[in-house]
């Protein structure tokens, strides 16, 4: 497939080991496998394609639309301990991704095709190496340290450790939604990090992750109630 310039590349990572949650991936959430969403998802905001990197042989051998890239994971990069950085790596090379990708956790059922759009918007605008999606988190973590033997080491400047919560700075987390980079930026480096790093708030109800049961059950609680109101309205 050639891409045109504009064109952007969709990257799912599936593992088939979950101790949280087994099989989480291809489990049904509100009426599909929970990789589907994923996968939707990225079709609906303009993917040209998507590429799928698992070992997991039911997704390896699932019906998949057209625009769909299988790259089977080998077993080194399929383990518990396996960061991130090296299965993508790994999955763009393979597939021969050139340009501009997107990084899509299948666990963030709850994210919108807009909201991939609008973190696009914000790699497209320059500066940044890497774009990723963040939601508030509690900002009394500004008043935290580290243990150097019996000293207290500040995480952030030593005066918000003594400030009213209140009057703290707003704090953001990566909520792991969603990762926009370049693909022959991000094999050279081999990393995520960088001191270039941009971001896309995304309000907390759309930042839900799924581990364990719960969190399932909770997505799929609020995937029928988002399905419901479309359907009412």
């Amino acid at each position: 497939m050639t891409l045109s310039s504009s064109a952007w590349t969709a990257v799912i990572p599936l593992r088939a080991g979950s101790k949280g949650l087994p099989s989480k991936n291809i489990r049904p959430l509100a009426g599909k496998p929970l990789y589907r969403h994923a996968l939707d998802q990225a079709l609906a905001a303009g993917a040209a394609r998507v590429v799928i990197t698992t070992d997991m042989p039911e997704v390896l051998g699932a019906p998949l639309p057209d625009a769909v890239v299988l790259v089977r994971r080998p077993a080194d990069l399929a383990g518990d301990g396996v960061p991130m950085a090296p299965v993508l790596q790994h999955a763009l090379q393979s597939a021969g991704v050139r340009g501009t990708v997107v990084l899509l956790q299948a666990t963030s059922p709850l994210r919108l095709p807009s909201d991939i759009q609008s973190a696009l918007a914000v790699f497209g605008r320059g500066g940044f190496e890497l774009v990723m999606s963040v939601t508030e988190a509690d900002r009394g973590v500004l008043k935290w340290g580290r243990l150097q033997g019996e000293r207290f080491l500040p995480l952030s400047e030593p005066a918000h450790c003594f400030a009213n919560r209140q009057s703290l700075p707003p704090v953001v987390r990566p909520n792991g939604a969603i990762y926009v980079m370049d693909a022959d930026g991000f094999v050279a480096r081999g990393s995520f990090v960088s001191e270039h790093i941009g971001v896309l708030q995304m309000p907390a109800e759309r930042s839900q992750d799924i581990d364990s049961q719960e969190d399932f059950e909770r997505c799929e609680a609020a995937l029928m109630a988002s399905t419901q109101k479309e359907t009412l309205s």
